[in-house]
């Protein structure tokens, strides 16, 4: 049985400003406050993890230590098939220092040229942690494809690349409510609501 949350404040684990504003929308029907771990200052931890769940484990842990506050926490990333599941865990990290996902999703493109499979997912692992080491996880997935060239500007990071099955544009393109609506962010955060928040709220 999952850990009910009960609290009434939580701490965005990430200093991605479009991840923060995404996860807030979605914590929003709960009245939680949302704060996230930039505006608090909290130092990014080092992700050392191989999987998307390690190091979603490893910042909701140091955000609630830091912050003495419940934590939650997003690893995501895109998988492409025929890149071996690659950048995967590296996706931000292929954006480099500057965090420039153009040249990212450039090497995407890259490596992609002639290939017939352009299949690939987003992976979203969420963690929630409590300042008492108590952490629960969740994964969600979505399915679709890489096109090119990069379309749409109302995402961030691969979302103007990546075209969701039964879609006809990118997430780049798409309203925040309907990607919100079917996104690997969603189908793991409709996982924890279901297993840590109370079914009438």
């Amino acid at each position: 049985m999952a850990r009910r949350f009960d609290e009434n404040k939580l701490v965005i684990a990430s200093h991605n400003a479009g991840k923060v504003r995404e996860i807030g929308d979605l914590m929003a029907p709960f009245g939680v406050e949302v704060v996230s771990a930039g505006e608090l200052d909290l130092p990014e931890p080092e992700e050392t993890g191989e999987t998307f769940v390690a190091n979603a484990l490893l910042k909701a842990h140091a955000a609630a230590e830091g912050a003495k506050l419940p934590a939650l926490a997003d690893d995501s990333g895109l998988a492409v098939t025929a890149l071996d599941g690659a950048p995967g865990i590296y996706s931000a990290r292929w954006a480099g220092p500057e965090k420039d996902f153009n040249v990212a999703m450039e090497k995407v493109e890259e490596l992609l040229r002639g290939a017939e499979d352009r299949s690939a997912r987003f992976v979203c692992a969420l963690a929630l942690a409590w300042p008492d080491g108590h952490a629960e996880v969740f994964e969600g997935t979505v399915e679709g494809e890489i096109t090119w060239p990069p379309t749409g500007e109302k995402g961030f990071g691969y979302d103007p690349i990546f075209t969701a099955d039964g879609e006809t544009i990118t997430f780049g393109e798409m309203e925040p409510e309907r990607k919100h609506a079917l996104s690997h962010r969603a189908d793991a955060f409709r996982k924890l609501v279901a297993a840590c928040f109370d079914s009438e709220t």
